[in-house]
């Protein structure tokens, strides 16, 4: 079965038309916005015809509820160590997954966020605090997903250890209905040289799979503008930046990336489109063509 290729394609006219541009793009995966990334949201739910008309145009993209993973806000951060901004944070989360749900998507992937008191072991238990407390109050299917960083001062996620180190401090009775993911660009910005080789693109997959008692449930494919190591969260287009194209036709030969959502987070060529406007983004098709003509199984 060919992998599960798709991006967070542009969602101008409501999430119903980020599906129908991702199939027009070829796209068989989705990453979208539950609500606008700016701000927390915590009080904001989702509308029983908003599911629904999102449901019939990803039916009508070929693309399926299990291939689409929702993004968190980029304003929340659940590794602060100031009790107000936590719990503002921490109830963010839980509603992001209680939209999540609603939509009954495959996942919300969020960043953990930064531990401004440079304690990085307290930042990775109240991260892990706050996942808990979204995971005893939301149930259903859909998983809360840690996103790894590109490290950043003192953001949360950027080795092996603390990504496992969040799942591990779980209540284990919610353990099974959360996971995490891998983002390229934050891994080679973090210092894994997921470039090298093909063995070492792979070991540091085996790496996480060790630490975390688990194999990543999406993957975010982009290429970096910083060099290995430099902690810069700065995403460029496949081949175009300093990882390079070999790294990802090393990925998609990786078994472990079959069943999951591979997905682009890639400057687009087009960034302001009518509401009405369902077309393909001309560099969201030729990274697609681009990942499909790596994927063994296609």
């Amino acid at each position: 079965m060919p992998r599960l290729i798709g991006a967070h394609t542009i969602d101008i006219g409501g999430i119903p038309m980020a599906a129908r541009r991702a199939g027009n793009a070829g796209m068989t995966a989705l990453q979208i916005f539950s609500a606008v990334p700016k701000f927390y949201n915590e009080k904001v739910g989702v509308k029983p015809e908003r599911i629904a008309a999102f449901h019939a145009a990803l039916a009508e993209a070929g693309i399926a509820r299990d291939a689409v993973i929702v993004h968190a806000g980029y304003v929340l951060n659940s590794a602060t160590p100031e009790p107000e901004k936590w719990e503002r944070a921490a109830t963010a989360l839980t509603k992001e997954l209680e939209r999540s749900t609603a939509l009954q998507v495959r996942g919300v992937c969020f960043h953990p966020g930064a531990a401004t008191d440079q304690d990085r072991a307290a930042g990775v238990a109240r991260v892990a605090t706050a996942m808990t407390r979204a995971l005893e109050t939301v149930s259903g299917a859909t998983k809360l997903l840690v996103e790894n960083s590109a490290g950043a001062g003192n953001t949360i996620g950027r080795t092996v250890d603390e990504v496992a180190g969040i799942l591990a401090s779980l209540a284990p009775s919610v353990r099974a209905r959360a996971g995490y993911g891998l983002d390229t660009c934050h891994l080679f910005a973090s210092g894994y040289d997921i470039s090298a080789s093909q063995a070492q693109c792979t070991a540091v997959l085996d790496e996480f799979e060790a630490a975390c008692g688990e194999p990543p449930q999406f993957l975010h494919l982009n290429d970096s503008l910083g060099g290995l190591g430099s902690n810069k969260d700065r995403h460029m287009l496949i081949g175009e930046g300093a990882i390079g194209a070999d790294a990802f036709r090393w990925l998609l030969a990786d078994p472990r990336t079959r069943d999951i959502p591979l997905l682009l987070e890639t400057p687009q060529a087009i960034e302001m489109v009518p509401d009405d406007d369902a077309s393909a983004d001309p560099d969201d098709l030729r990274m697609v063509k681009l990942l499909r003509s790596f994927d063994t199984d296609a």
